[in-house]
C-alpha cells in the first residue's frame, strides 16, 4: 500500500509518496491551496484508487482544512496528525538538523507508513463544531477581557475615585451610567432630566439614584485629568460599546454550543466540574474517544502529564507539567478541578490528601485535573453518567 505525505502551507502544499517498504514513488509534487491544485494532485494520484492509498497531513493551522475536506469528497482516507508527533519523529530519525518541505512530506508519509500516531482530533461534524465554537468563544472573552483593561486604564485617568462606588465596574447599572457619562465633571452637571432620562432605562432605579448621588460627591473634588476630557471620553464610550456588543457574541455562541451539545447527549456534563462551556471545550479537543487507548494517553494529551528527566543513574524528583497536547483542553481540565476539588466528596477527599502531603495549592488542584482525565475517559468510553461517591466507596 502506498503512503502519501503532504507538507501544508497557506498557498502551496507539498506532496510524497512511498511504498509499503519506504520507497520513494515520487517526490516534491507541489500544488496550490486551491481547487485547481486539488485536481493536479488527483492526476497525480490517478494510477491508484482511493482505497488502496492512505494519506497524512499536519494539522498545520487552519491550512489544511480545505485540502482535508476535498480529499475525504474525493473517497480518500486521510490522517490528520499533531506537528508534534512529525517533530519528534523527525528528532528520532535525521541526525542532521534538516527541515524542508520536501524532507517534511517524506517524514510525514515515513510516520504514517509505520502507524506510530495519534490522529487529531476529528470525529464528526458536532465535534469539529464545538472546537470551532469553544475556540471562537475563548477568544471572544478575551477581547472582553482587553476592552475592559483599556476601558480601567482611560477611566482612571478621568475619574479614578468611581471604582470605589462599584464592586464591578462593568456591572449591567454602572455600564449604562457611563455609557451616558465619563468624567467626573459629567456626574457633576447631570441636570435632573438628565438622570431620568438614564434611570427610565434601568431595571435597578433605586440603586442607580444611590449611586448617582455617591458618584456625584466623589466627582466635586475627583483629582482626574481636566484636560482633553472629551477625547477620553469617546473612548470610554465607544469601548463600552464594543464590550456590549461582544458580550451578545458570546450568548449567541453559547447558545450555539447548548444547542450541539443537547443534540450529541453526552454524559460528560454529569461529571463534576465540568459544565456546558468546559464540557464543550474538552468535547471538542478529544473527539473521539476510542483515539486514545488509556486514560494516560489523555491525560498526555492534555498535557497534563509529569515531564521525565533522566540520564544514566541520574532521575530528577522535581518534575514539572509537560504542558505539551491542546492548551484548551489542559486549561478545561484546571478549570473543571477548580470546582470538583471542592464540591464534589471524592475529588474533595483527594485534594486535601495531596494538600496534606504538603503539596501547593496548584500542584493539588493539578493532581485533580489528572483524576479527572481518568474519569473523562472512563464516562466517554463506556458512555455512562458520572455516579458520586463518598471517599470509601
Amino acid at each position: 500500500m502506498p503512503f502519501l505525505g503532504i507538507d501544508i502551507g497557506k498557498n502551496t502544499h507539498v506532496a510524497s509518496l512511498i511504498n509499503a517498504d519506504g520507497k520513494t514513488l515520487f517526490k516534491a509534487f507541489s500544488f496550490s491551496n486551491t481547487m485547481d491544485g486539488g485536481d493536479a494532485l488527483l492526476a497525480k494520484l490517478s494510477d491508484y484508487t482511493p482505497s488502496s492509498i492512505q494519506i497524512g497531513m499536519e494539522a498545520t493551522g487552519h491550512y489544511w482544512l480545505s485540502l482535508y475536506s476535498f480529499l475525504l469528497d474525493a473517497g480518500y482516507s486521510v490522517h490528520v496528525v499533531n506537528p508534534i508527533q512529525t517533530d519528534g519523529w523527525r528528532k528520532g530519525t535525521e541526525i542532521r538538523k534538516r527541515k524542508t518541505d520536501i524532507i517534511d512530506s517524506l517524514l510525514i508519509a515515513d510516520l504514517i507508513r509505520y502507524g506510530d500516531f495519534l490522529e487529531t482530533s476529528l470525529a464528526n461534524e458536532d465535534t469539529l463544531a464545538l472546537r470551532n465554537l469553544s475556540r471562537f468563544r475563548g477568544y471572544l472573552v478575551s477581547s472582553i477581557g482587553d476592552l475592559k483593561r483599556k476601558t480601567i486604564a482611560l477611566l482612571d485617568q478621568v475619574f479614578p475615585e468611581y471604582q470605589s462606588v462599584f464592586s464591578d465596574v462593568f456591572g449591567q447599572t454602572s455600564k449604562e451610567l457611563l455609557l451616558h457619562f465619563q468624567t467626573a465633571d459629567d456626574f457633576v452637571a447631570i441636570s435632573a432630566d438628565q438622570l431620568e432620562g438614564v434611570l427610565d432605562k434601568m431595571t435597578k432605579k433605586s440603586f442607580a439614584r444611590r449611586k448617582v448621588q455617591e458618584i456625584s460627591q466623589l466627582a466635586g473634588h475627583s483629582f482626574g485629568l481636566s484636560f482633553c476630557k472629551d477625547s477620553f471620553s469617546l473612548q470610554i464610550r465607544m469601548l463600552l460599546e464594543q464590550i456590549q456588543f461582544i458580550e451578545e457574541q458570546v450568548h449567541d455562541v453559547e447558545q450555539e454550543i447548548s444547542r450541539i451539545m443537547d443534540k450529541m447527549d453526552s454524559p460528560i456534563l454529569t461529571i463534576p466540574g465540568i459544565g456546558l462551556v468546559n464540557g464543550a471545550v474538552i468535547l471538542g479537543e478529544i473527539g473521539d474517544i476510542s483515539r486514545f487507548s488509556s486514560p494516560v494517553k489523555l491525560v498526555a494529551y492534555a498535557g497534563i502529564d509529569a515531564s521525565v528527566s533522566q540520564s544514566g543513574q541520574y532521575q530528577s524528583t522535581n518534575n514539572k507539567m509537560s504542558k505539551r497536547g491542546s492548551p484548551y483542553l489542559r486549561k478545561a481540565f484546571f478549570q473543571a478541578a477548580l470546582v470538583a476539588a471542592f464540591n464534589d466528596p471524592t475529588f474533595s477527599a483527594f485534594y486535601q490528601k495531596k494538600r496534606a502531603e504538603g503539596k501547593h495549592h496548584l500542584t493539588a488542584i493539578g493532581a485533580v485535573a489528572r483524576k479527572l482525565c481518568y474519569v473523562t475517559h472512563a464516562i466517554l468510553k463506556n458512555n455512562t453518567p458520572y455516579v458520586v461517591q463518598t471517599p470509601k466507596e
